[in-house]
C-alpha cells in the first residue's frame, strides 16, 4: 500500500478548512440576507392573513374563523414559538432550512401536516419530522478541551488523581461527560457535553469518526512497519489498520502521524506495541474535524453554534474516506 505523507494530509486538512471557512462566510452572508428577506416576507404574510371585515366574502367561501391556523400563527401567547424555530432548537437544522422542510410538507404538528413556517407551537405540541418526535433541547453544553498529560477522563477517582473536570469546573453547572476517552498520558482534543444523542453518534462504531494522532516513539519507525500500519495487523481484539500514516517530521522518523477511525481502548498505543515500539508521547490533534488550534494545553472553549450543527449533521468530511481493509 502506498505510504502517505502525514505532513501532506494534515496540510490538506488545514487548506480545506480555510476554503471551507471562506465558503461558510459567504454562505452565512447570503443566508443572513435571505433570512432577513424571509422574515419580512413572513411578517407580511402573517399580517395579510388577518381577517378583514371590510372586504366582502366571495360567494361559496366561508369568512375567516378567528380560530384558524392563520390566526394561531399570529398569536403571541407565552411559550409559543414559530414552527421553524422549534425545529431549529430541536437540533435538526437551521431556521431557514427548517422553513423549507415545513413548506415541503415534511413536518407534522399533532398529526396534521403544517405548511406554514410561522405556525406557532409550544412544548406541549407533538412535532414530528422523519417519523421522530422532536423536542426542544435546553441547556445543552459543548466544551472543547486541549487535555494536558496526567489528567484522567473519569468524573471521580478513588486514587486522588487529577481529572479533566477540574479544568472545566468553572465552565458550566450542567453535568457533562467526555465524548470517548483519552488515557491519562494522552493529550489533545477532548469534547465534553451533556448531549447524549450527539455523544452516541460520535462514539458509535458505525459512524467511524475520523481521528488524527501524533505519536512520539522510542525509536525511528521503519518503512516496513509504516506499511504494516497501513496494511493492518491482527490484535487480540480483532483486525485494525490505519486509514493514513506518515512521518510528522521528515528529520525525525520517531514522530509519526496516524489517522484512524476506531475507538477501541488504547488502540494507537497497542498498534505500535504490536510492532515493537513504545509510545513515549501521544497527542490527539483532530477529532470529528475539531482541532486544538489557538487553544493552549489545559485550556477550553465552548463550541460555536456552527460547529455543533456540523457535528449533528455528521458531515462526510468527519468520517474516514475509505473502508476498513479486510483480512484475506
Amino acid at each position: 500500500m502506498k505510504q502517505h505523507s502525514f505532513e501532506k494530509f494534515i496540510n490538506k486538512e488545514k487548506n480545506s478548512r480555510k476554503k471551507e471557512a471562506i465558503k461558510q462566510d459567504k454562505r452565512r452572508w447570503k443566508e443572513e440576507k435571505k433570512k432577513r428577506y424571509e422574515e419580512k416576507k413572513l411578517n407580511y404574510e402573517l399580517q395579510s392573513s388577518k381577517p378583514r371585515t371590510s372586504r366582502p366574502v366571495k360567494p361559496g367561501h366561508e369568512p375567516l374563523n378567528p380560530n384558524t391556523k392563520a390566526d394561531k400563527a399570529n398569536s403571541s401567547n407565552p411559550g409559543e414559538i414559530p414552527l421553524n424555530k422549534f425545529i431549529a432548537h430541536a437540533g435538526v437544522c437551521g431556521r431557514r432550512e427548517a422553513a423549507v422542510l415545513v413548506k415541503e410538507g415534511k413536518v407534522k404538528v399533532n398529526n396534521n401536516i403544517i405548511y406554514e413556517p410561522g405556525y406557532k407551537v409550544t412544548s406541549a405540541d407533538k412535532v414530528v419530522f422523519n417519523n421522530k418526535q422532536l423536542h426542544i433541547q435546553k441547556n445543552l453544553v459543548y466544551i472543547l478541551l486541549n487535555k494536558p498529560k496526567d489528567y484522567i477522563t473519569t468524573a471521580k477517582d478513588t486514587h486522588g488523581r487529577k481529572t479533566v473536570f477540574e479544568l472545566v469546573q468553572q465552565a458550566t453547572g450542567e453535568r457533562i461527560y467526555p465524548v470517548g476517552r483519552l488515557d491519562r498520558n494522552t493529550t489533545g482534543v477532548l469534547l465534553l457535553t451533556n448531549d447524549g444523542d450527539l455523544t452516541q453518534k460520535l462514539t458509535h462504531p458505525s459512524f467511524e469518526i475520523k481521528k488524527i494522532y501524533e505519536a512520539k516513539l522510542d525509536k525511528p519507525l521503519l518503512k516496513k512497519d509504516m506499511e504494516a500500519l497501513l496494511k493492518g495487523v491482527e490484535l487480540e481484539d480483532g483486525f485494525i489498520a490505519a486509514d493514513a500514516a506518515g512521518y510528522a517530521d521528515p528529520k525525525d522518523k520517531s514522530l509519526v502521524g496516524l489517522e484512524i477511525h476506531s475507538g477501541r481502548n488504547r488502540i494507537v498505543r497497542r498498534l505500535f506495541e504490536h510492532l515493537g515500539y513504545e509510545v513515549k508521547g501521544l497527542d490527539r490533534v483532530l477529532f470529528a474535524n475539531l482541532t486544538k488550534k489557538n487553544l493552549e494545553r489545559g485550556k477550553w472553549r465552548f463550541l460555536h453554534e456552527k460547529e455543533v450543527r456540523l457535528l449533528k449533521y455528521m458531515n462526510q468530511s468527519f468520517v474516514k474516506k475509505k473502508p476498513s481493509p479486510k483480512k484475506n
